[in-house]
């Protein structure tokens, strides 16, 4: 038999969140672009150092070639200039559909208005600049040094790492949306409201009960009910 208290919590975190669906879809994204953004770059500083590591590799007996990290380098940094344009997409959609608090200040100083602009902007700004790296490490891959060793400028590399500094400076205003101004948080939501989160769960929970219970909603009929009503029919 199905929990009826499942429908229930998805019912409850749906309309609690402010959005249209269960969990909100950009910060998952965003750990996608930050994790092949951050593998690109970093397998393409394994691989222009890998004239020194390749000793280091050897005695782990590992088969590491500079042609495949710099495979691994360019398809992430590819990957990453793709999810991105999803990401700041789904971002600037619930920033729309976004309520909150604005009688509190962040830790930076900046209330949720502020933040959710500079967010967006920096948002924007990243895409630009990875769309940018890929372009850049596009032609270094197939025109600039196709033919060379090390594959990547170390300007390119630098870029990248500059790169890092403005993405934790951008996902830590994504951390002041949600965890100072409850952006999209239920719970923040209900207690804003003045509503226990537990208490709303519970009487939820009860009320989609008592409806299958009144018949109000559709009962779920398992095999034990289904023998009873045919026992009772027969006694009759």
């Amino acid at each position: 038999m199905i929990d009826p208290t499942l429908f229930a919590s998805l019912w409850l975190a749906t309309a609690g969140n402010g959005l249209p669906y269960i969990v909100p879809i950009h910060p998952n994204l965003v750990h996608l672009t930050l994790g092949l953004f951050i593998v690109a770059i970093a397998f393409d500083i394994v691989a222009a150092l890998y004239p020194l590591e390749k000793p280091i590799f050897k005695f782990l007996a590992i088969p590491v070639s500079s042609a495949g990290l710099y495979d691994v380098g360019w398809f992430n940094m590819v990957a990453a200039a793709i999810i991105t344009f999803f990401t700041v997409a789904a971002g600037f959609y619930e920033i729309i559909l976004a309520e909150p608090a604005e009688d509190m200040i962040s830790p930076w100083g900046l209330n949720a208005t502020d933040t959710m602009v500079w967010h967006g902007v920096g948002g924007v700004l990243l895409l630009a600049l990875i769309v940018g790296m890929t372009i850049w490490r596009g032609f270094q891959r197939y025109l600039w040094r196709e033919d060379r060793a090390r594959q990547v400028q170390w300007s390119y590399l630098l870029a990248g790492l500059l790169i890092f500094v403005l993405m934790f400076a951008q996902g830590t205003l994504g951390a002041h949306l949600g965890g100072d101004f409850g952006v999209h948080v239920t719970a923040d939501r209900l207690i804003r409201a003045g509503l226990d989160p537990n208490e709303q769960m519970s009487n939820t929970a009860a009320l989609k009960i008592n409806k299958m219970k009144t018949g109000t909603a559709p009962k779920i009929v398992g095999p034990r009910v289904i023998g009873e009503r045919r026992t009772g029919e027969l006694n009759q």
